[in-house]
């Protein structure tokens, strides 16, 4: 495949964009990075479930940003002669691994919080707890808007996905601090192991999402309806085409995969017909950067005159 190709289908192709989604994803492993080790010092000191369950957490941003990260570099390689369609499925492929990871981490703190159920202890030093939990929140929000901000230039997948997860965590570590809260000022010893419960239920909930999506994506799901329903309003835009038919779409990591048959009143000549099909290619791109589209030209009206030499039913076609 010629370099052209590649581009059309590499939503990368800009070094601007691949270099701002590469240091996303390192943001993204040293934030994780810096949080473990804040919540470790924590757990220690106050022995809480729930700072254990975020502490979880966090052990799973950074499992999924390393992942991210290799995933990110393989899916935005260029096509091959080898691999035509790209290594989009990198992303997806690296999606079910984290999905498995987390479910089975989410039913490891089950237990934990289920042991701290029957036999509860009190949490100690829950003001470190706090501050750490505070801590967490601001970086999170910092990676956050840095990661906002690579999705708008380089529309990463990847990136997108790492970004939810990390807003989730946002809403999780504010249910720490509550719990913290409100086991210190209540005396309620029970609160923490249900938070940590609650999380926990997240974490698995958050597992399934990331399953599901990776799923649809290796399976070959068509694009949602309103992608659908603008790639035919495009081919409609123009006066030459009559109609569409068998529209074919499917998403693999960064890249779309776009094929449709575009009716033409058969005494338009090939030329013309071809070239409205081209503009119709080029705008569905413009429209969803990083798609291939494959538009088919079928005439919907007699021929300009009679065939008078019967096409052959069988030839020999050539080889690539």
């Amino acid at each position: 495949m010629d370099n052209d190709a590649a581009k059309q289908i590499n939503p990368f192709a800009n070094s601007k964009s691949q270099g701002l989604a590469r240091r996303a994803t390192y943001a993204s492993v040293a934030v994780a990075a810096l949080l473990i080790a804040c919540k470790v010092g924590a757990w220690s000191y106050t022995g809480s479930v729930a700072i254990l369950a975020s502490l979880v957490d966090s052990l799973l941003d950074a499992f999924a940003s390393i992942v991210t990260l290799v995933a990110v570099r393989k899916a935005s390689a260029p096509a091959t002669r080898e691999y035509r369609f790209g290594l989009g499925k990198a992303e997806p492929l690296a999606a079910l691994t984290q999905a498995a990871f987390i479910a089975g981490s989410a039913v490891l703190l089950t237990l934990q919080a289920g042991e701290r159920l029957v036999n509860p202890q009190p949490i100690q030093a829950s003001e470190i707890g706090i501050a750490v939990m505070l801590v967490s929140i601001v970086a999170t929000l910092a990676l956050v808007g840095f990661q906002a901000y690579v999705i708008r230039q380089s529309s990463s997948v990847a990136i997108k996905a790492d970004s939810l997860h990390y807003k989730g965590d946002l809403l999780a570590n504010a249910a720490v601090i509550a719990a913290l809260v409100l086991t210190d000022f209540l005396g309620l010893p029970l609160i923490d192991p249900l938070f940590g419960l609650a999380i926990a239920a997240y974490i698995l909930w958050t597992a399934r999402s990331v399953a599901m999506e990776a799923l649809d994506m290796l399976l070959d799901r068509e694009l949602p309806q309103e992608e659908r329903d603008r790639i035919r309003d495009i081919a409609l835009s123009y006066p030459e085409v009559l109609d569409m038919h068998d529209l074919r779409t499917r998403r693999s990591g960064p890249y779309r995969f776009i094929q449709i048959h575009l009716e033409f009143n058969g005494r338009l000549s090939l030329n013309r017909s071809h070239a409205v099909a081209e503009a119709v290619e080029m705008q569905v791109m413009e429209e969803f950067p990083g798609s291939e589209v494959i538009a088919h030209q079928d005439p919907t009206t007699p021929e300009w005159h009679e065939d008078t030499d019967p096409l052959p039913t069988t030839h020999q076609g050539r080889n690539d």
